[in-house]
């Protein structure tokens, strides 16, 4: 039963909806908000995409429900409608999870919505490390962006560099991803010599590079959300010669989106990067997974770490109802993720029992052309990562 507080009780009152439980049938039903139009459309069809996978090989059915998947459009980061299809998917549709979740504003503007109506929400994407804090009924399967900045660092002193300039995109997991990597940096003896945040809505990046060119430093890392940004930062890097001049270029992975490699093209040649899922990954779960997927839905599109993490999302909440047997009440689901243990396509994770963030292998990965595609080839990596900004939790 819903906890009648201000905001649920107000939409529900409005609705005339308020008294029926999510779990009066034998639907389970789970809403996913997440971009399904405007730039970031690739996003929604990945997550869709994966959950599909999942549902498809297990005869769309989880905990002997059948599933019902409730989708809700931001079309990007738009928290205010993210808080909005929240209460209306908790009132009207009466689900028993929340998922999806591609921007980090969306995902903390719902978690005073799925707080009150005590409903289980797992995160497929939204990096921004304070998520999982910012609700006990929030759970992360993704990764937080600070995850893979900090081992990006620590790799790069292992290799010598002891100089960086760092460039991110000017939002919350920007932040995350410069505080990460620069404490790691600095805790191993490197220094940021400098720095800039640039608008999420900047596709040129000349005047950005021409300043770093001019600022001489041994390398670069960035970061900046897949899609647009990274392709754009890449050919201006290209067009000003910053290879040439000696500055060496690392980024996260979302530098070399697996869905968004091949339209970048030869500019993403050689860049290395930290992550935690490559199509290219070599376990025989991915193997499978890769073939099913293409199987299904055609080679138009590549399966990208947003379909491997919707695909866990499922995963995860199977695994949760399992230990639950089948009750979705918010509190039984909270305590049956954290701690929960599973093999992915992407390699061994766990949703963290104190923290409720997910703890995983991040790949050291370069950019290569293998039989006439690009991919991510992984090379090195860092096991059971945790997010630094909980490490010590």
């Amino acid at each position: 039963m819903l906890k009648k507080t201000p905001v649920i009780a107000a939409l529900a009152l409005a609705c005339g909806l308020l008294g029926t439980p999510a779990q009066a049938d034998e639907t389970l039903r789970i809403g996913v908000i997440a971009s399904y139009s405007g730039p970031y459309a690739d996003y929604g069809r990945q997550f869709d995409a994966g959950i599909q996978l999942y549902l498809k090989e297990h005869g769309g059915k989880i905990a002997g429900k059948k599933v019902e998947i409730i989708k809700k459009d931001t079309a990007g980061p738009a928290p205010d409608a993210a808080k909005r299809f929240a209460q209306e998917l908790i009132v009207r549709d009466k689900v028993s999870f929340i998922t999806g979740l591609d921007f980090s504003p969306n995902a903390y503007a719902l978690a005073p919505i799925v707080t009150q109506a005590k409903v289980p929400t797992v995160v497929m994407n939204a990096s921004s490390s304070a998520i999982t804090t910012s609700s006990p009924y929030i759970a992360r399967v993704s990764f937080t962006v600070q995850q893979v900045s900090a081992p990006m660092a620590t790799w790069l002193l292992k290799q010598g560099v002891k100089e960086t300039y760092v460039v991110v995109a000017d939002y919350a997991s920007g932040t995350d991803a410069h505080t990460a990597f620069e404490q790691a940096f600095a805790m191993g003896g490197g220094k940021v010599v400098g720095s800039v945040r640039t608008p999420m809505n900047n596709p040129d990046f000349s005047a950005y590079v021409q300043r770093i060119k001019d600022a001489k430093p041994e390398s670069v890392f960035f970061f900046f959300p897949s899609g647009v940004m990274p392709p754009a930062f890449l050919k201006a890097w290209k067009e000003r010669g910053m290879e040439e001049a000696g500055i060496k270029l690392f980024a996260t992975g979302e530098a070399t989106d697996d869905s968004y490699l091949e339209a970048t093209g030869d500019a993403a040649l050689g860049l290395i990067t930290s992550h935690h899922y490559s199509y290219a990954h070599k376990s025989e779960k991915n193997q499978k997974f890769v073939k099913d997927f293409y199987d299904t839905f055609g080679k138009s599109m590549r399966p990208s770490y947003f379909a491997i993490t919707a695909y866990d999302g499922m995963a995860a909440i199977a695994g949760a109802l399992q230990k639950t047997g089948g009750d979705v009440s918010g509190d039984k689901v909270m305590a049956a993720l954290k701690g929960l243990q599973f093999e992915s396509p992407r390699g061994p994770i766990e949703i963290d029992a104190a923290t409720g963030d997910i703890v995983q292998t991040v790949y050291i990965r370069r950019t290569e052309k293998v039989d006439g595609e690009l991919v991510n080839v992984e090379f090195d990596q860092f096991d059971k990562v945790k997010d630094p900004a909980k490490a010590a939790k």
